[in-house]
């Protein structure tokens, strides 16, 4: 199997996929296209939040103009979306482009997906080969009937060749798929059989909610097989959003050292204090806090600093009280109104 570490290793701008390189957290403007302004200002707030790929869609000649706006306002790698218009790909190669993103067989006959190859590995610009189940050629969809995993992996590796014969080996594949089922098994099926590193993401996973949670499934299943090498959680909803919950999600699974890490209990009948109110309040307050810490916020003095010891801080609440302890161990009793406070101070400690 190709995992993470196996598989080639790509640059894209100034960052690395695949290879045993860091997963990456990408997300794609939402701006309409022909918005100059609209789509820097956002692709700013991307990279503020922690973006490290940043995605644009080119739908024409005016879109490669937004493109090289966005690509001189930030700093991290921007990828140009295509579709069909193998003339677009070129322009945004000349654009300062980092990354194209096309299926080379919607783009014309060879000679345009050679043009494309060479202007591409001439600039030492990477393809993402984009496959989801509802780019299927007529062919493949006709043997297998349906958007299977053999199905999207077959498309995927016959794209894969088309760029291939033109000696081009800058290759990212991403095999999306709205059923998280689906896609599991076809990223699966596809690191039995591709070198190249994977993008993997749940194609129009919904909003917010249902959105992040299968995502998690999906992805998170995936990264903890050590498969992927870079991940967009796709939302229905502001895309900083996005970009918010794959890096939670890669802290999560171990993947990200940098910022703070949560424990909280789900509260029992123990509790005594507004445990959900605190939790939320010292999420927000220490969200750009990047110390390496695990931080634990704790419904009762019973258990909560045995069951927190991994935890470099943290309170747990007592009758109007609590207490705050360190490596399990309880430094001292805090009144419930200054328990986030003195949490906060002992933070700035560490």
């Amino acid at each position: 199997m190709f995992t993470n570490d196996k598989t080639k290793c790509i640059t894209v701008g100034n960052l690395k996929i695949g290879g045993g390189a860091p997963v990456s957290v990408q997300s794609m403007l939402s701006i309409p296209s022909n918005d100059i302004e609209g789509n820097v200002r956002q692709a700013l707030e991307l990279e503020t939040a922690g973006c490290e790929i940043v995605r644009i869609s080119v739908p024409d000649m005016n879109a490669v103009k937004t493109l090289a706006a966005v690509k001189e306002a930030v700093k991290i790698p921007v990828v140009a979306d295509i579709h069909f218009d193998w003339r677009l790909a070129v322009e945004s190669v000349a654009a300062g482009v980092d990354k194209v993103r096309i299926n080379p067989g919607n783009i014309g006959d060879e000679d345009k997906i050679k043009t494309v190859a060479a202007t591409c590995k001439a600039a030492g610009v990477p393809i993402r080969i984009g496959v989801n189940s509802g780019s299927l050629e007529k062919h493949i969809l006709e043997k297998y009937g349906s958007p299977t995993p053999k199905a999207l992996v077959e498309s995927g590796l016959y794209h894969i060749s088309l760029l291939e014969k033109f000696d081009f080996d800058d290759i990212v594949l991403s095999l999306k798929s709205s059923d998280t089922k689906t896609m599991y098994d076809t990223y699966v099926l596809a690191a039995e059989n591709c070198k190249y590193p994977l993008h993997l993401g749940v194609t129009e996973a919904g909003t917010e909610n249902m959105g992040t949670i299968k995502s998690a499934a999906g992805i998170g299943g995936l990264l903890l097989r050590d498969i992927g090498g870079t991940i967009r959680i796709s939302l229905t909803d502001n895309p900083v959003k996005e970009v918010k919950a794959g890096i939670n999600l890669l802290k999560a699974l171990g993947l990200r050292q940098d910022g703070i890490k949560f424990i909280s209990c789900p509260t029992c009948g123990r509790t005594k204090i507004d445990l959900i109110g605190l939790a939320k309040r010292a999420e927000e307050r220490l969200q750009n806090v990047n110390k390496n810490i695990t931080v634990a916020i704790m419904g009762c003095v019973v258990n909560g600093p045995g069951e927190a010891r991994a935890a470099d801080i943290g309170i747990a609440g007592g009758d109007g009280c609590g207490v705050l302890f360190k490596k399990g161990e309880i430094l001292r009793k805090v009144e419930e109104a200054k328990l986030l406070d003195a949490l906060l101070e002992e933070i700035e400690k560490l």
